[in-house]
């Protein structure tokens, strides 16, 4: 791949990932990218509007990104950005892309403090980045606020390992220098995941609020917690900057001249600054998607064979086709059949956390009810020796003996049994009423389900996928 393939690589899979986000699917495919992951106030937000040069994100105190932001940066010679559920629209005032994101952030998530998993597509068309997409994930947050649930920060962290668990995403884990890296949210997370530091890449912020007389020198070096990809240093605007409205241009101009004079940096200032990390990470993600690509396009092939063998099932479809509709018949059959087995086995979708039903409440008939029933049974043991010992003498007549004969066993054990019927068909009832009742649950997804509706053929935005793939295949 020349080159010009290579610097096509980043919009190939933007164009990918946006054909999969308007159908509301991933279509089981892992894409190459980059996710931004660090706690409240690291910086994060800062970053990315350095590579933009604007101000564009919502800022605020507490939790302020609640839902992934998924930030495609594409080289063009004018500046503008377009959502993904506004096509069409362009933004060219970013103040207006600030309130969008907050509009649609509190339409999925309430106005106070929710949070969801559902991403917002942003592309930003500019001539002063790169191509590059990164995913802007919430901030680790400890304590909840507002309605957010108690367990947000778990929340947040389960969101978070939705995508930096995938071996196809870069980690960019942002730390502020201020702080002690040992105890670092981001580098945690993503040290659980990646042990070996070979997906993670670090980046140090808050580099000129470090305290006097101390650097972050080893760190930079990528001496004390070394990972395969290094770490990069960023100095951003200070909170009064931002309120200041102080230029973007002017930020980067302070950075650059920080990094020159320090002592501690200036070794290294050719490799630290935003715009350096913006290269480095537009090489990393393109060199990943290269490495990726054998994995990736057998994945895209087996998927792309798997919907044009559904696509071929709707070819000369016809509503009023008998053959269709009793195939679909069998299909509802068979997931009924799927349906109920899981019920028993235990390994439904929906698990029920009110009472005890299907499999649990068999086992539970069978293990505690049916053993409560037994000993509830009377059994008066100086009748039974009567018993025995006139079976054995009934049996013996007028001879004696010295062993108890078969026959004597025989009949008190089958006297005995007889007692246990009650107690059996007691729990058979009891079994028979539980499957009668996980059959209606199950029935209940057929009887509800529209059945001209299960055999419409697929929506034709499913086209976009295969179109999608064929062109990132060829």
């Amino acid at each position: 791949m020349g080159n010009r393939g290579m610097e096509e690589l980043i919009p190939l899979v933007n164009r990918l990932q946006d054909a999969f986000s308007s159908i509301g699917q991933a279509c089981n495919l892992d894409l190459p990218q980059i996710a931004v992951v660090g706690g409240q106030s690291a910086g994060k937000s800062s970053v990315l509007e350095n590579f933009v040069g604007r101000d564009f994100l919502p800022r605020g105190s507490g939790i302020v990104t609640r839902r992934p932001l998924v930030l495609q940066l594409i080289s063009a010679t004018a500046e503008w950005g377009e959502f993904l559920h506004c096509k069409g629209k362009k933004f060219t005032d970013f103040d207006e892309i600030r309130s969008e994101i907050e509009a649609e952030t509190d339409r999925a998530t309430g106005a106070n403090k929710g949070i969801s998993p559902v991403p917002i597509n942003l592309r930003v068309y500019s001539p002063h980045v790169l191509n590059l997409t990164l995913i802007d994930l919430p901030g680790i947050t400890k304590v909840p606020v507002g309605d957010q649930p108690v367990d947000i920060e778990q929340q947040i962290r389960d969101m978070i390992m939705q995508f930096i668990t995938r071996e196809s995403c870069l980690i960019l884990a942002v730390t502020p220098a201020n702080t002690d890296l040992a105890n670092s949210d981001a580098l945690k997370l993503a040290k659980d995941v990646d042990p070996q530091g070979m997906r993670t890449i670090g980046v140090i912020t808050k580099l000129d609020l470090m305290d006097e007389g101390t650097d972050a020198r080893d760190v930079l070096e990528n001496k004390l917690l070394p990972l395969r990809r290094g770490y990069i240093g960023v100095v951003n605007r200070s909170q009064k900057d931002i309120d200041g409205k102080k230029d973007i241009k002017a930020a980067l101009e302070a950075e650059r001249k920080f990094f020159l004079s320090h002592p501690s940096y200036r070794h290294m200032a050719e490799k630290m600054g935003t715009p350096r990390l913006q290269r480095v990470l537009n090489e990393q993600l393109t060199n990943h998607i290269r490495d990726t690509l054998p994995g990736f396009r057998s994945k895209l092939q087996s998927q792309l064979l798997a919907l044009d063998k559904e696509a071929e099932e709707y070819r000369g479809y016809r509503p009023d086709d008998p053959s269709r509709k009793t195939k679909q018949l069998l299909q509802m059959v068979q997931q009924f059949s799927v349906d109920f087995e899981k019920r028993i086995e235990g390994s439904g979708d929906q698990v029920d956390t009110v009472e005890l039903s299907g499999g649990a409440k068999i086992n539970r008939i069978f293990h505690e009810r049916f053993p409560f029933e037994l000993v509830k049974m009377e059994c008066d043991e100086k009748e039974m020796r009567r018993e025995i010992s006139y079976a054995i003498k009934n049996i013996h007549g007028i001879r004696t003996g010295l062993f108890t004969p078969d026959m004597a066993f025989e009949a008190i054990v089958k006297k005995q049994i007889i007692k246990l019927k009650g107690p059996c068909v007691k729990c058979v009832d009891m079994v028979i009423q539980e499957l009668i009742n996980t059959v209606r649950q199950c029935s209940t997804k057929v009887v509800h389900v529209d059945f001209d509706k299960r055999i419409q053929p697929p929506p034709k935005r499913s086209q976009h996928i295969v179109q999608g793939i064929q062109t990132l295949l060829a």
